[in-house]
């Protein structure tokens, strides 16, 4: 997992990530019906981009999902919800679809292999798959005669890509990345790598730093809402929370000594007051150091020292902002 880590951090690392839920909307209107649903605003991008955005419940503002959402054009929109959330996001659609208004679950359509790495445009080139591309937008491309969509989006923090073939192509175009990222002195990454990746940068996971008891506006992605959106679903409790202020927030944790963090730690405060719980934790394969992702009370800032009780052992960190290692998603 480490030579992984790195290898994305240095060169390149391969991901088949085909277990992602993958669902389209189709239909006249579909893109306006979606951006009635998920909080982003869809229409602040135009055709081909993509765009992160959330799906919240209606009655209490939690996370349902967080997903990608591709804009193809005003009567498709094809979704990439996290995989065991595809289902229940899905299903939500299905039942506000208006008349005219198709929403399919995909999953064995398509598969999703992400090229991240300082050296992923090499990658892509040798294969004859276009390159040049704005962050967050995406192309339909061929790879031998056989159709494949390539994004401009990834996980890890660094400069990528990632391919959405058909599911039958896939296996061929696997192969003939794992070629071209071994000659790179890249190398295939499993999921483990990816946690490390993604919480170096503080990204959100679902299940951790989002959840149906972690709003938005806790977990610091109110950058993905569309407050002056006339609607979507939630929007009347999450403004409402966000203008009573008295929710926890999501903040990063450093370690200034040996110890790993971990998921469900409680985290105190200089007192031994309790003020929250590690949602993430891991060593930092770049730092070498602890790090972790943690809700915390509202009091707390950037800064302050605070206990983490990991297996009854306290571990001293200090609260921060992530990400933390450099982002390179622009370069």
């Amino acid at each position: 997992m480490l030579r992984e880590h790195t290898a994305v951090r240095e060169t390149v690392g391969l991901f088949d990530v085909s277990h992602l839920g993958k669902a389209v909307v189709r239909g006249p209107g579909a893109a306006d019906f979606v951006n009635r649903c998920f909080t982003n605003d869809l229409h602040k991008v135009a055709p081909p981009k993509a765009q992160y955005t959330l799906c919240c419940d209606e009655a209490t503002g939690g996370v349902v999902d967080d997903l990608i959402q591709y804009y193809v054009d005003d009567d498709q929109i094809f979704l990439i919800p996290n995989a065991a959330n595809t289902a229940e996001v899905v299903r939500r659609l299905q039942a506000e679809a208006p008349e005219g208004i198709e929403v399919t679950d995909e999953h064995t359509s398509y598969g999703v292999l992400a090229v991240q790495g300082p050296r992923s445009a090499e990658v892509l080139e040798s294969l004859g798959l276009p390159t040049d591309l704005d962050y967050m937008s995406f192309e339909q491309a061929t790879w031998q005669g056989q159709p494949v969509i390539v994004c401009r989006t990834g996980y890890t923090g660094e400069k990528g890509f990632e391919l959405l073939p058909t599911w039958d192509a896939t296996p061929a175009l696997w192969d003939a990345l794992v070629a071209a990222v071994e000659e790179r002195d890249g190398r295939p990454c499993g999921l483990g790598a990816r946690d490390t990746l993604r919480t170096e940068m503080g990204y959100a996971l679902h299940g951790h730093e989002l959840s149906m008891e972690i709003t938005p506006p806790m977990a610091r992605t109110g950058w993905a809402i569309g407050w002056d959106k006339p609607a979507f679903w939630g929007k009347d409790v999450l403004e409402a929370q966000k203008a009573a202020k008295d929710y926890h927030l999501t903040w990063g944790l450093l370690a200034d000594g040996r110890g790993i963090p971990r998921s469900g730690c409680a985290v105190k405060d200089s007192s031994g007051a309790a003020i929250g719980v590690v949602t993430s934790g891991t060593m930092s394969p770049t730092l070498k150091q602890g790090i972790a992702i943690a809700l915390l009370d509202r009091g707390v800032r950037e800064g302050d020292s605070v206990v983490v009780d990991v297996r009854g052992r306290e571990l001293p960190m200090t609260v921060t902002k992530p990400p933390f290692v450099p982002s390179h998603v622009m370069d």
